[in-house]
């Protein structure tokens, strides 16, 4: 296996003008939340035919290049007994998966967590690969506050994303970096500005002494943004303040960042993104990765009501559509012109 050239053509199947990745990942307690919401239980049956639901949505593949896939999934069928990443690639969705093993709090730093899953990735990979994925996430967590993330958790969490990331391209798969600063708290857009600076120098610095490959692997961050009790900012002042952490801290060599909606609505995180767009030129392809904010409006649309599918697949198909636009900073005069 030639592996740089596998990652390569990933990566050019991954970062398309106008795409970007649905987050379908979903661990079970938290999609058994999203399907409390609307009434339905959540058993592998019903997690399935969401799922199923999902990537067969006819027209996604215009605007999504990839599928971000729960284990569980990733060896489930559709109706018709077509494998689920099958059903995805036929669409031109590349499918990939979520191999971290969740968060636990980190020793001798109260506040601050760890992710872990590194024991046995490599032989998971092997796995994975022969189901289908092409690509895997990774995500790492920082609480907020004014002492937190502390520099331990910092460094720590640095230094596993890197190594998970290694471990990836060198099994041919390309690695997603998901350091996501929460936006639960009450802190200000200046202090998340901070913490998130200091998360991705770190994680360069990682990446760099495990001699992971920039043009191989892509950048998931969450935006700068207020705590969720300190309420909203208007979109141009996040994307002001976005890219100027990423410019700081993001090397050119990294071919895309595909942003979190991190507790956003759906709306929000489409604005923010094409506000970013709009600050062009960037030397990074800025994008999407988003969970809830693409599927929320679906899952109200289908409430686990076989006579809703086609319902819910335009409500995936819209919310797709409009991000991207927001890839290519079209959303905001498309809102106005429909506006008069």
């Amino acid at each position: 296996m030639d592996t740089k050239s596998e990652l390569q053509r990933t990566m050019d199947a991954l970062v398309q003008a106008g795409k970007g990745l649905l987050a379908a990942d979903e661990s079970g307690p938290t999609i058994a939340k999203r399907f409390e919401h609307i009434g339905v239980p959540s058993s592998e049956e019903t997690r399935r035919a969401w799922r199923s639901l999902l990537l067969s949505t006819p027209g996604l593949g215009e605007f999504i290049s990839g599928v971000i896939l729960y284990e569980e999934t990733l060896g489930q069928r559709a109706d018709d007994g077509t494998p689920l990443p099958e059903m995805a690639a036929r669409q031109g969705i590349v499918p990939g998966i979520k191999v971290d093993k969740g968060k636990l709090a980190l020793a001798h730093a109260p506040g601050d967590e760890i992710t872990e899953g590194l024991d046995g990735l490599a032989k998971r990979l092997a796995g994975y690969r022969q189901q289908g994925a092409r690509f895997a996430k990774w995500r790492a967590v920082y609480n907020v506050s004014d002492t937190l993330p502390g520099r331990l958790a910092i460094a720590a969490n640095a230094d596993v994303l890197a190594r998970y990331a290694a471990i990836c391209q060198e099994a041919g798969v390309v690695p997603i970096v998901e350091p996501e600063v929460l936006m639960d708290g009450a802190h200000t857009m200046a202090r998340c500005a901070e913490v998130s600076e200091a998360v991705l120098h770190e994680v360069f610095h990682a990446l760099h002494r495990h001699a992971v490959v920039l043009e191989h692997m892509l950048l998931k961050p969450s935006m700068v943004l207020p705590g969720k009790a300190c309420g909203r900012t208007a979109a141009a002042e996040v994307a002001m303040h976005t890219v100027q952490v990423l410019r700081r801290t993001v090397p050119a060599a990294v071919p895309g960042v595909f942003f979190l909606s991190g507790g956003q609505t759906p709306s929000e995180a489409t604005a923010n993104l094409d506000a970013m767009n709009r600050l062009a030129p960037l030397p990074w392809r800025l994008s999407f990765s988003y969970g809830r904010a693409l599927q929320e409006p679906a899952l109200l649309a289908w409430r686990g009501e076989a006579g809703n599918a086609a319902l819910a697949q335009r409500a995936l198909l819209q919310r797709s559509r409009l991000n991207g636009m927001a890839c290519l900073g079209q959303y905001q005069a498309a809102l106005e012109d429909a506006t008069g």
